[in-house]
């Protein structure tokens, strides 16, 4: 009836549980049913009784078997339809599910980093430094705003290089934008309920404040930037915007909207969310300044990340809320743990004070511009005139329209795939409406130049632009 094996990783009794456990459920064992006694069972099955013992306790335990005084162990009658699946029928369904996603040798998903830029001996030696010097700190939860000394190295690093003027008391330390977009829609919800968002834009944020009841009310971006006309005729009071390299065309919103943007902000009490996601990487003149050093004071709240530069796995972003949300934060968030490893926190403090974090950025300033600037050639080799290249100089994508394609931005997917090219679909960005020819994301930093050559070859033949000799 039932069969041990010796040379199974899975303990003896726990094989007999989830055998008699298994039969139970399928109905091979009916209700009442008397099961062998614990001597009789280890003799059948030449094991101990100690194995037949521990799994009668456990089936006991989870009541699938029920005891009677000097009469031993029965089947309990339970509600099948009520019951968890067997083991069996779990097994059939874990066959089912689908497989890992595919490998694709060729893949511009926007997102990805190079695989080798993380400096993995230098963040182990900062690492083995936290150890070292928090030991006894990482027996406490942390603050729920964050590592001080962490934030102290983001707000001096803000001011140098993205002009952003605040205190570190004012910076939040977040697990990511959706988490630090999570904070924001809790601060703002009693008084404001529509978001203005980019169309096209990101979508992470659309999400973030539909999941949190608020409406959303799209907005046109243009080559300046967003539609203000449009902003101000809505009954929006929050707008979210990449002002520095707008996500996904690349627009860099200039000084007299930013300034018409403020302005809009403070006459109406609003706030803008800047999302400065990739500032750093600028490949021609210095980086944009940010919006919320035009005006500290205001109603700006400011995200930035290291995801872009350092590492999406860490999971470390932050905020820079204005003073005026401050009060709010604390009294919302002062029962709150940290959602950021002290650990890992107490380790980018280190890199930071070390030098070692300017450093890398300025080197993978380079490795991406390099990268940028092969496939701006391989767009022009293998492309020619029958490509508009929107966005350049900036950040780890291009936008590629194809005006005269007769084939759509999702043909042109579904065709690439079975040659190894990923793209990601650039209608994922809009809200509503779509643009006016095949456009194409296509992303560069998970890639060598090499590969970048070969991938933007493969795609023009989907495209069906002949090479160019």
């Amino acid at each position: 009836m039932f069969i041990l094996n010796n040379h199974n990783p899975v303990p003896l009794y726990k094989q007999l549980y989830n055998q008699i456990r298994e039969h139970v459920l399928s109905g091979k064992l009916l209700p009442d049913t008397r099961l062998p006694s614990v001597r009789d069972l280890a003799a059948e099955l030449s094991t101990s009784r100690n194995t037949v013992e521990g799994a009668y306790q456990e089936l006991y335990a989870e009541g699938y078997i029920y005891s009677k005084p000097r009469s031993g162990y029965f089947v309990s009658a339970l509600d099948q339809d009520a019951a968890p699946l067997s083991l069996s029928r779990n097994l059939k369904a874990h066959k089912q599910l689908p497989g890992p996603p595919a490998i694709f040798p060729f893949d511009f998903h926007p997102a990805r980093l190079d695989p080798e830029s993380f400096p993995t001996a230098l963040w182990r030696k900062c690492y083995s430094d936290s150890l070292r010097q928090n030991s006894q700190q990482l027996v406490q939860y942390g603050d729920p705003q964050g590592d001080w000394g962490l934030r102290c190295s983001i707000q001096s690093y803000l001011e140098r290089s993205r002009g952003v003027l605040c205190n570190p008391d004012q910076i939040v330390i977040c697990s990511g934008l959706q988490q630090g977009l999570d904070v924001v829609a809790h601060l703002l919800k009693d008084h404001h309920s529509v978001v203005a968002v980019e169309n096209p834009g990101y979508f992470l944020p659309r999400s973030v404040f539909s999941n949190h009841s608020y409406k959303i009310f799209s907005v046109p971006v243009r080559p300046g930037g967003l539609d203000l006309d449009c902003l101000k005729a809505s009954n929006s009071t929050i707008v979210y915007v990449t002002p520095s390299h707008q996500l996904p065309l690349g627009y860099v919103m200039p000084v007299a909207n930013r300034l018409k943007l403020i302005e809009w902000a403070e006459e109406g009490g609003n706030f803008i969310i800047e999302d400065d996601y990739d500032s750093e990487l600028r490949y021609h003149g210095r980086p944009i300044p940010s919006l919320q050093g035009l005006r500290p004071q205001g109603n700006i709240i400011y995200s930035g990340t290291f995801s872009k530069i350092l590492s999406p796995a860490l999971r470390v972003s932050y905020l820079v809320l204005p003073s005026s949300l401050l009060a709010k934060y604390r009294q919302l968030y002062r029962d709150y743990f940290p959602t950021v490893s002290l650990l890992e926190q107490r380790t980018l403090a280190i890199f930071m004070e070390q030098g070692h974090w300017e450093r890398h950025v300025r080197r993978m300033r380079i490795i991406y511009k390099n990268k940028h600037n092969a496939l701006l050639c391989a767009i022009e080799h293998y492309f020619g005139s029958r490509a508009v290249v929107i966005g350049q100089g900036a950040g780890l994508h291009l936008v590629l329209q194809l005006p005269g394609s007769s084939l759509s931005a999702v043909e042109i997917n579904e065709r690439a795939r079975p040659k190894g090219v990923r793209l990601f679909p650039f209608s994922d960005f809009y809200l509503s409406g779509g643009p006016e020819s095949t456009t194409l994301l296509v992303g560069f930093g998970g890639m060598t130049a090499t590969e970048i050559e070969l991938g933007i070859k493969l795609l023009s033949q989907v495209c069906n632009c002949p090479d160019i000799v």
